[in-house]
This record gives structure tokens, sequence and C-alpha cells, in this order.
């Protein structure tokens, strides 16, 4: 019997979709999923989502669920992580402090200042759940889905010990939806993706073997093309490749779209796939489901039917994979950077083909990127490698010179205004920041 640890269970869709699809692997069927949170409401629901599961597929797996987070780790071959240091009351100061100085950043959880401040919260609590890996299941595979991804993944592969990689889903969604629009088949498309984290390019994509971008060029000629996914489609014809992560995501993380409200109107407003302004997706859809979760998670349960078909995140494939019966599997994660993508920093978080076996998870090499992306990702990726080792250090101005050269906030705000912005920052922070102590 495998077991197979959740920290951060709570988080209802995420978690039941991902022991469903466990438990579609043959050599995962009895496993003992293992459910932790510290919110044992959230968790009470979720465990009776994962016997729903096991009951109806028949599964001979046993659920366990608790808030004792040793009691999870203790014997796991496999961890998954997805956690939220502090709930909406205490992020909202990341995104409502840099807009009202003029950065209207749509999603926050990545980079820049929002992502920035989000990391400095998230390390220590996340160094916490890894020390106590380290200590009841050191030979765990480990998957990180939290959020600043590659800021984290890279402080923790430094910290720690450990196993671990980052995974997003953004890689194989983007392939599926560029499949679409060329009327393609998925079994037919293969890819080489690289970059750093929600900022990875297509360097290949192609269709029975022939490269497909000619084809993309003239789908995102369509309006309904390009209407879906602006930024991105802007991005593919300025740059020449395809990014992976949202036009939400990807117009915070350069000088061109977001500049102005008639920048956010033109390319935002209306093809990003997420709402355009700051209040629009920070109070009403995150405060919203504070209102609404528990209905919508009775209505899951009470439902006439549940999906038990195996979805298409990494997760439970590398599990597979590694400890499963492995059954090789390819896949783009996050690790650092030796010797992988020349140009990008060495040693630096970034994401890039890796395949999964008995002998663990080992990276493939890509080499050089196109110049205008090294740049691109470069810059971002710099400013990652800052805050890291701010954080690392309790170095308030590596912190701010990371927020600094930030593309979006230069080409918002003077250099004194974004000092002022992080002492801010690090002011509604502070009781999440204690050790921060000297001023830039």
């Amino acid at each position: 019997m495998k077991k197979i640890a959740f920290i951060g269970a709570g988080s209802f869709g995420f978690t039941r979709n991902l022991v469903r699809d466990i438990l579609t692997f043959p050599a995962f069927r009895d496993a003992e999923i293992a459910l932790m949170d510290i919110d044992g409401e959230r968790l009470d629901f979720i465990r009776k989502a994962c016997e729903r599961i096991v009951a109806l597929g028949n599964y001979p797996a046993k659920v366990s669920a608790g808030l004792d987070r040793a009691a999870a780790l203790k014997g796991a071959d496999g961890v998954i992580i997805t956690i939220l240091a502090g709930g909406p009351e205490v992020f909202r100061t990341d995104i409502e402090i840099p807009a009202a100085r003029g950065i209207d950043i749509n999603v926050g959880d990545t980079r820049g200042p929002s992502g920035i401040f989000r990391f400095l919260r998230t390390a220590p609590v996340m160094l916490e759940i890894c020390r106590d890996i380290e200590k009841y299941c050191p030979d765990a595979l480990v998957l990180n889905y939290t959020n600043p991804m590659a800021m984290l993944c890279r402080y923790l592969q430094e910290k720690t010990s450990l196993g671990l990689t980052g995974l997003c889903h953004s890689v194989q969604g983007t392939a599926e939806m560029l499949a679409r629009w060329i009327g393609a088949d998925m079994k037919d498309i293969s890819y080489v993706c690289a970059g750093i984290n929600h900022q990875a390019f297509y360097l290949e994509f192609k269709n029975k073997d022939r490269d497909a971008y000619p084809s993309i060029r003239e789908a995102v000629e369509r309006p309904g093309v390009y209407n879906e996914e602006i930024v991105r489609c802007e991005m593919f014809k300025h740059l020449g490749y395809f990014p992976t992560e949202s036009s939400g995501h990807n117009s915070e993380y350069n000088p061109w779209f977001r500049k102005t409200a008639a920048d956010i109107e033109k390319y935002c407003t209306h093809g990003t796939g997420w709402n355009p302004g700051v209040h629009a997706y920070i109070l009403d859809e995150y405060l919203s489901r504070e209102k609404t979760w528990k209905d919508d998670i009775r209505k899951w349960l009470s439902g006439d039917t549940v999906e038990l078909e195996r979805g298409r995140e990494y997760a439970a494939y590398i599990f597979n994979a590694v400890f499963g019966d492995n059954t090789l599997f390819q896949f783009n994660g996050n690790v650092r950077n030796f010797g992988l993508i020349d140009g990008l920093p060495e040693g630096a978080c970034v994401e890039v083909p890796a395949l999964a076996g008995r002998g663990g998870i080992q990276p493939i090499r890509v080499g050089k990127l196109p110049p205008q992306l090294e740049l691109l990702t470069g810059i971002n990726s710099r400013c990652e490698e800052l805050a890291v080792r701010g954080c690392i250090e309790g170095d308030r101005g590596m912190i701010y010179h990371a927020v600094l050269f930030d593309p979006l906030t230069a080409a918002r705000l003077d250099m004194e205004k974004t000092q002022k912005m992080v002492d801010e920052m690090f002011e509604a922070g502070k009781g999440y920041l204690p050790h921060f102590t000297a001023r830039v």
C-alpha cells in the first residue's frame, strides 16, 4: 500500500480531482490518501468527497484526514502541497497597495510586488512543512502546486534536501488550446517548452511531426481566436513564440499591456481570461467565494454523478512513474538551472521538460532560448533570484531591488515611489515578516 499525503487539502476542487486521478492507476487503487489542513471544516468536506470517490470507484483505498501534519506525513511515498498562507483579507494588501500607486495587477500570485510579498509570507510556512517532510518521510517525492511557484521552489530546493519539483497546468492546458485552434488532435501534438514558470514558451510545436506554427499564425488572425487571448496573441506576433500562461497573468509580467487604463481596455478587458480590474478579481472573486464555497461543495456532494475518468494534471502520472508501475512520463517541471537553460541565472528556478521514472525526476537540457525570450525571462528570473536571496538573508534592500526592476513596476513608478511602496508593503505584512529588520 502506497501513501500519498495532501498538505493544504482544503482546496476542495483541486484535491478531489488529484485524488480521483491517483486512484485510477492500478498501483494506487489501495493507496492511503492522507488529508491534512489547518481548517477542520474544509477538511471534513474534502474527506467526504474523497470517500465518495473511493466508494463510487469501488477502490480498496483508505482515506484519513486530520489537523496533525506529522501523522499525515509519516511514511508517505508522495506529498502534494497546496497551501495559502493567509486568506483574502491578508493578501489583498499585496494588490491594493500597488494599485493605489497605479500598478494595476490582475492576479498577483507569481512575481512583481504582489507575488514577491506573497512569497515572503509563504516561504517560512512552506519551510516548516518541508522540515516535517525531512523528518517523517525524507525519501518522499514532493510536488508543489503553491504559488508563487518559481520563488518557492527555488527557496525550498536550496534550503532543504528534499526531492521537490513544482507543477503548473498551464503547459498542457495551453497545448490543448493551441491544438483546438488549429483543429488538431492532441494525440498528434508534440512540443518543446521552456522558460520560467508562467513565462515559458513553446520553442517547438508540432502536429504529426510537422511544424504547426504556420497554422497557429493563421489561427490568431481570426477575430474569434485573437479575442480569446489578446495579450498572448500579441506576444506571439511580436516575439515569434507562443507563451504558456494565460493573458491575464502575462499582462502583469512585462511593461506593454497594463501601463494605463487605455492599455488595459485595449489589451486586457476583453481577452485576458480573467477579470481585468484589481477589485474585480481580488474582492469580487475571492471574497465572494468565501460566501459560497460551502453551498458549492454541498451541491457536489449531493449530485447524482461523479466524474471518475482520469484528468490531465501531472501529479498522478509522476507518482505512478516514480513509485507506481514505473511507466515513464515526460512533463514540464520547476527545477534549479544547473546547465539546463543557457543565459538564465545559474541555479535559478526554470521550467523545463523532465522525465519521471523509477530513478526519480531527470530534467532535460534545453540550451539557449531565442535572444528575445532570454531577455524577457532573464529580467524576471533575476528579480526572483534577488527576492529569494533577500528572503534567505532577511535583507529588505534586496527585496526593494527585486521590486524596482519588475517590468510593470518600472513602467509606472520612479525609484522613490517604488521605495515608499515597498516600505508600506513591509509595514502591512510585518506580522508575517519578523526576520526583516534592515532598511535599504
